[in-house]
């Protein structure tokens, strides 16, 4: 897999254990590694048909709050060094992304997955695999302002809040990793209601102005 992929050994190792978290595969030791039955099945996923509109992201968001806020308060609780490392690694690719001019999904997408990995809870990695990219929608939402500054400037400040979780977590301090997640989170929400208004104002112009 190593030849085949162009990668290394740990990033193997890596993959196969978010595969082991969301309960995809399973590892006989002196056997091999598996695919569980059903693997990949899920009762619930987003596709394109859920991310449509401003409010449908919105109404993702919300769902994103409600779970990921105790995600975080459970990851200061539990988390492990290569926990540490994965989301400082996701954190250092996200501002690579950026300056290179890229939307940083996959790091984003990452970093919030470490998370839910170092929960040791596999329901919390489910659920975050059945949303997958689609819970970060930036690329088809570029159109849209992000609150009246820059792409740039919003995903630097979409990364220091990403830190200060960190941080939180790193101190295995629950609820203050509880709080800079929510606030994390609802301040993705009021950007995308804010935007939304937007958009809604203008479509009220445009139909006076016809």
């Amino acid at each position: 897999m190593c030849k085949q992929f162009a990668v290394s050994r740990t990033v193997i190792r890596e993959a196969i254990s978010r595969l082991q978290a969301a309960a995809v595969v399973e590892t006989r030791h002196g056997i091999g590694t598996f695919v569980l039955p059903g693997a990949g099945q899920s009762a619930f996923r987003l596709g394109k048909a859920d991310l449509e509109t401003l409010q449908d992201v919105i109404w993702v968001l919300e769902l994103r709050i409600a779970v990921e806020t105790e995600t975080a308060a459970l990851a200061a609780e539990r988390r492990r060094p290569i926990d540490l490392t994965l989301m400082r690694r996701a954190l250092k690719g996200f501002e690579s992304a950026v300056k290179q001019g890229t939307d940083a999904i996959e790091h984003d997408v990452a970093f919030h997955h470490s998370i839910a990995q170092s929960t040791r809870n596999p329901h919390f990695m489910n659920l975050l695999g059945a949303m997958g990219e689609g819970a970060i929608p930036r690329s088809r939402l570029k159109s849209i302002p992000q609150g009246g500054i820059s792409e740039a400037d919003y995903l630097r400040s979409v990364n220091e809040e990403h830190a200060e979780i960190l941080a939180a977590i790193a101190d295995a301090n629950p609820d203050a990793a509880r709080s800079a997640m929510r606030r994390h989170l609802e301040k993705s929400r009021d950007r995308k209601m804010q935007s939304a208004l937007a958009v809604e104002r203008q479509v009220v112009e445009n139909r006076r102005r016809s």
